[in-house]
């Protein structure tokens, strides 16, 4: 044991582990102290992941399965528990993509999407946040509890080949808000990162890596995640960064453009038509709610 690592003793579940974010999350998190807890669907991926933390010195086990099945939720908090005595740091990484335009987009590949990322994100909170309800009940005091989720910019940008995934990844920054606001009486601190990594499922958008050092490597984003698991996150709840390279931004919450009022106390459709028509000029029109302030942050971006 070495008290001067700041996760020494806590213990994290990382779903999504097997591979890309996931794994090196899990890497950063097992070199701060942390004893990890391993999720992504079974197989030798996961494994190795799990061995490699141990072999460097660290402590981990797996509990492999679907991140959106109800059991699997519960297995990972009762995996913690069992293995290490407790829970203390949620990290939902697991996704995965089915790209296509919303007029040519399947059922199938919309639900699929929807699902894993979405459901894997409420499935695993939901049992994370009752386990430390519960044991904050128990005590009378606040619990040690940190949630990291992934969302992505897609959402921000409306990507448009993406509408299942930008809509996940919305609900997902909707769903670390509403956690943050509804267990935080309990000690849960909930927050979202938009990663910008180069992984085996963003590899054809952002193409091969550079010869040498990757800016874009997962490895860059990881240390946000220790942060924000770690003792400094403790005043920071309800957050959405987006990280990347050498960069981390945190976001500003959606502003009001302008506000309107009925003069006579009640709007007509003309009335409305004579209002609203300063505010949108463009044409063709432009999607208005959309943020590209984070595009420049770096000189390396998603392709469109």
């Amino acid at each position: 044991m070495n008290p001067e690592l700041p996760l020494q003793g806590r213990v994290a579940a990382v779903t999504g582990a097997a591979n890309g974010l996931g794994a090196a999350e899990a890497a950063a998190l097992a070199v701060e102290g942390a004893r990890l807890v391993l999720n992504d669907l079974p197989g030798p991926a996961l494994d190795a992941v799990a061995e490699k933390i141990r072999a460097d010195g660290g402590e981990a086990v797996v509990c492999p399965g679907d991140v959106a099945e109800w059991s699997t939720g519960e297995a990972l908090v009762r995996t913690a528990v069992d293995s290490f005595g407790t829970l203390d740091i949620l990290v939902n990484n697991a996704g995965v993509l089915r790209d296509r335009m919303v007029f040519s987009m399947s059922e199938q590949e919309w639900d699929l999407v929807i699902r894993v990322h979405l459901r894997g994100h409420f499935v695993t909170t939901r049992f994370a946040t009752a386990y430390w309800r519960e044991q904050s009940k128990a005590t009378g005091n606040p619990v040690y509890a940190r949630i990291i989720n992934t969302s992505s910019e897609a959402f921000l940008l409306g990507s448009g080949g993406q509408p299942n995934y930008a809509a996940a990844k919305g609900g997902i920054a909707a769903l670390t808000v509403s956690t943050a606001r509804g267990c935080a009486r309990y000690g849960v601190r909930a927050n979202a990162i938009c990663p910008r990594a180069r992984t085996a499922m963003t590899g054809e958008l952002m193409g091969p890596a550079p010869d040498g050092p990757d800016p874009m490597a997962p490895e860059r984003v990881a240390p946000l995640v220790t942060s924000l698991a770690g003792p400094a996150g403790e005043r920071i709840t309800g957050e959405v960064f987006v990280v990347h390279s050498d960069v981390v931004a945190v976001l500003g919450p959606p502003t009001v453009r302008a506000a309107l009022h009925a003069p006579d106390g009640q709007w007509s459709t003309a009335g409305l038509d004579a209002a609203l028509a300063p505010l949108f000029t463009a044409d063709p029109p432009v999607p208005g709610f959309v943020c590209e302030e984070t595009l420049p942050l770096a000189e390396e971006t998603f392709g469109e």
